[in-house]
């Protein structure tokens, strides 16, 4: 019983991180446009807080599916 409590707990905790990752995201046209939005990309700055929330976003994804499995084959 301790041990569905505490994978439910996982996954809701899982669930939170997984949106708030995917909200901190900028979209894929966000900047295009603006002098400052093309001189953070062409300095690295954007670009490369864009590919660590993306790598931070595939795996938590990936434990979100983990935990979806085992709570929904298991319980």
């Amino acid at each position: 019983m301790f041990l569905k409590g505490a994978l439910i707990g996982l996954h809701v905790l899982v669930s939170l991180v997984l949106i708030a990752v995917v909200l901190l995201q900028s979209g894929r046209s966000a900047g295009l446009g603006a002098i400052a939005g093309g001189a953070e990309v062409l300095f690295g700055k954007k670009k490369g807080l864009d590919e660590f929330l993306g790598r931070v976003t595939t795996v938590v994804a990936v434990l979100f599916a983990i935990t979806s499995l085992v709570l929904g084959f298991r319980y």
